[in-house]
């Protein structure tokens, strides 16, 4: 895979006509582009059809977590959308996950096109190990947690996870080299923190073993959203 299309860029803007402006800007340099819950529920689901026809790859970002049914359909439909990947809580369960990756496979087979990736969400970048213990009442260690979980995810059919930086290398080593691993909580070394907590530079990230990096507000933010993509590649481009 090429250094840009290891690129996600997440469109957290309030309008259409700012993600597809967004789109048409950054098309040529950058793999895929996230659509999360704020911009579709501004612009609803045929946001994904139009970043599709405007040369677009989506992953629809909305982290489904309910009961199998529910989450079975809702995979129906993001496939109809013609999404690249979506994903789903993999603390939503094991039949949830299967029933989810069976419906996406038997829908596209339907449609005739190919499947849309499923990632598994493991643990959120913006929890730290003390909130897991603390908070959520989760006794096992942060990378013990996640790679169990991204164990069960490929067990249940799902093409991989979401996870931080700092639990790549594990995931790696657990699921092998056909799993996705896409990152959140990637930083480059010229950008704020923000209000992630496990983060890594996309340099570092690829070098553990991740596929997808995720990037939002260092490229959103700046002066010159080309540009500040273009940085990210060639850090990418240096570290392979």
């Amino acid at each position: 895979m090429k250094p840009p299309e290891r690129l996600i860029v997440a469109l957290d803007v309030d309008t259409e006509e700012e993600a597809l402006s967004l789109v048409d800007e950054l098309r040529d340099v950058v793999g895929v582009f996230k659509i999360g819950m704020q911009l579709f529920d501004s612009a609803g689901p045929d946001i994904v059809r139009k970043i599709t026809r405007a040369g677009g790859r989506v992953f629809v970002d909305l982290k489904f977590h309910d009961i199998p049914n529910t989450v079975s359909a809702a995979a129906r439909i993001i496939t109809r959308l013609g999404a690249y990947m979506f994903n789903v809580h993999v603390a939503g369960g094991r039949e949830m996950m299967r029933q989810t990756a069976k419906a996406t496979l038997e829908e596209a087979g339907c449609l005739g096109i190919s499947p849309p990736r499923v990632l598994g969400v493991t643990v959120l970048t913006s929890i730290s190990e003390q909130q897991l213990r603390e908070d959520l009442k989760i006794q096992l260690g942060m990378e013990e947690l996640v790679v169990e979980w991204a164990l069960m995810a490929r067990e249940c059919g799902l093409s991989g996870v979401v996870a931080s930086p700092h639990e790549i290398a594990a995931i790696r080593e657990a699921c092998g080299p056909g799993f996705l691993i896409v990152t959140p909580g990637v930083r480059p070394v010229w950008a704020d923190k923000d209000d992630q907590q496990r983060i890594t530079t996309p340099a570092q990230a690829i070098q553990l073993g991740a596929d997808y990096i995720v990037i939002g507000r260092p490229i959103l933010r700046g002066k010159n959203r080309r540009e500040a993509a273009m940085r990210i590649i060639e850090e990418l481009e240096a570290s392979i």
